[in-house]
């Protein structure tokens, strides 16, 4: 298929709903051999026929990327069904339910630091890595949130960990971008995603989100996916270590 990422190879993790999948959907349209990659691998084999079904090429991994191993062998996938990797997009992620502090017990703050920080650090590392063998460059982006530029857009945990992957994403950017490698983040508000759909379905927090936004609305998934897209291509070759609000104007107050 012809296309921004014609001849392109994607990995996109946390591609079996809302963001990833809309990414996958889209990178695949604009020509990209897609490895979608979920830690429930039905929803994941779900992205891929979907794919299919519009004529794209893709191919479904499960994987937790809280764990080398599996993130490891996402890549090994892409390599070995389509030959090497050119675009790495760490996307998946999972939210705290603004809990506050006190509410915040190890075992939470562990699964959100492992999966929303740990698993952007394991596959950017990995990405490299493959990049630095093939000697051609790459492109990794990195799903942050507006949580990780300032406070309330999320619990402690949470903003926590999306404050890392905007440091991650700055640091990495700068200690590769002579060999090539650019490393961005998108920066989510809030976007009607299954992760979101319970804060959706509590008309307090539907009704904060929505004036907090000066646009008024939640934002979709395919609106993540089109600036994921932007910084994926070569639209945007003269950007590194960047980070892309698409709130809806959340944090431009």
């Amino acid at each position: 298929m012809d296309g921004k990422l014609k001849g392109k190879v994607a990995v996109i993790t946390g591609a079996g709903s809302g963001m990833g999948r809309a990414a996958s959907i889209l990178f695949a349209q604009e020509g990209a051999k897609v490895v979608a990659v979920d830690y429930v691998g039905e929803t994941a084999e779900e992205t891929v026929r979907m794919i299919k079904k519009k004529g794209g090429e893709a191919v479904a991994v499960k994987a937790d990327v809280s764990h080398w191993e599996d993130v490891n062998k996402a890549v090994e996938t892409a390599v070995q069904q389509y030959g090497k990797l050119d675009i790495m997009v760490n996307n998946a992620g999972v939210f705290d339910s603004f809990k506050f502090c006190l509410d915040t017990d190890e075992a939470l703050w562990e699964r959100i630091i492992n999966i929303n920080l740990k698993g952007v650090f394991f596959g950017c590392k990995r990405a490299i890595q493959q990049f630095l063998s093939q000697g051609n460059g790459g492109v990794i982006v990195n799903t942050a949130s507006v949580a990780g530029l300032g406070a309330m857009a999320g619990g402690t945990a949470y903003t926590a960990s999306k404050h890392g992957v905007v440091g991650l994403t700055k640091q990495i950017a700068c200690e590769y971008a002579t060999q090539g490698i650019r490393v961005n983040a998108v920066c989510p508000g809030g976007i009607a995603t299954g992760m979101t759909k319970d804060l959706m379905s509590d008309p307090q927090t539907d009704q904060m989100i929505k004036m907090t936004t000066p646009m008024g609305r939640w934002g979709e998934p395919e609106e993540i996916a089109d600036a994921m897209l932007f910084l994926a291509s070569d639209d945007s070759k003269y950007i590194t270590g960047e980070t892309l609000r698409v709130d809806g104007g959340w944090r431009a107050k």
